[in-house]
């Protein structure tokens, strides 16, 4: 049997050093699903990363999350859906904080929420209450960005103390171009799936025949009409 303080630190070190690629979630999810036996203890840990870190590595941690649940479904180990299902608004709130501080991660946390909701790992009204809140958060990241354009001399009212009213973290300008880079890579991953085709590639054909509308006499006097261009252009070569 593996030790219990080992399988924690190595998972710890996982959450830790996730990043914008599907295989790093991946997996930290497999070896999150070979220690189920551990299953609390692993998803404290997490709680404990999403609470701890930079805004990016929660980001990360927030996209792993989809996959872990995704994946214990698959694999009908659920306790780690029920557990996070329960946790989820303490998630939400680590991941997004109130104070603004997790504005850029609002984004990250709707398009977790509506996947799981898609994979039925989460109820409509439990998305549409985080919604509400997230909404609130928003506001509150234009409220800071409304606070911090320029105030006219002759105005009577002067600017709030940003540090005070949002007592947000600055990011630094590496951990700036590290989720720039990660957002990169996600987006481009995104259009990929877009793009992607099943391995039924006759699913496609069939989608493009139901959409395409009937021949009709116009389309055969076109049919004709190019079939005759062509012909006169290669007597003419």
């Amino acid at each position: 049997m593996a030790d219990p303080f080992e399988v924690r630190m190595r998972f710890t070190s996982q959450l830790q050093h996730l990043n914008a690629s599907v295989n790093s979630s991946q997996k930290a999810a497999h070896y999150a699903l070979k220690y189920r036996d551990m299953d609390e203890d692993l998803h404290s840990c997490i709680l404990e990363q999403l609470e701890r870190n930079s805004m990016n590595t929660r980001a990360n941690i927030m996209y792993f999350i989809e996959h872990l649940c995704d994946m214990a479904q698959r694999e009908n180990h659920l306790d780690f859906v029920r557990m996070m299902q329960r946790d989820i608004l303490r998630v939400v709130d680590a991941v997004a904080p109130s104070d603004g501080s997790g504005a850029a991660n609002v984004k990250v946390v709707r398009r977790v929420l509506a996947g799981l909701q898609q994979k039925s790992l989460l109820l409509p009204d439990t998305v549409l209450e985080i919604e509400a809140g997230l909404a609130e958060r928003d506001n509150v990241t234009k409220d800071t960005h409304s606070a911090l354009s320029p105030i006219s001399p002759n105005s009577q009212h002067p600017p709030p103390d940003i540090m005070t009213t949002h007592p947000a973290k600055r990011l630094d300008k590496r951990q700036i171009e590290q989720r720039i880079e990660e957002d990169r890579e996600r987006h481009k991953r995104l259009r990929e799936s877009i793009w992607a085709v099943g391995e039924d590639g006759d699913g496609e054909f069939e989608r493009l025949w139901e959409e395409a509308s009937e021949i009709g006499e116009d389309d055969w006097g076109v049919a004709e009409e190019d079939a005759v261009e062509r012909r006169v252009a290669g007597e003419v070569e």
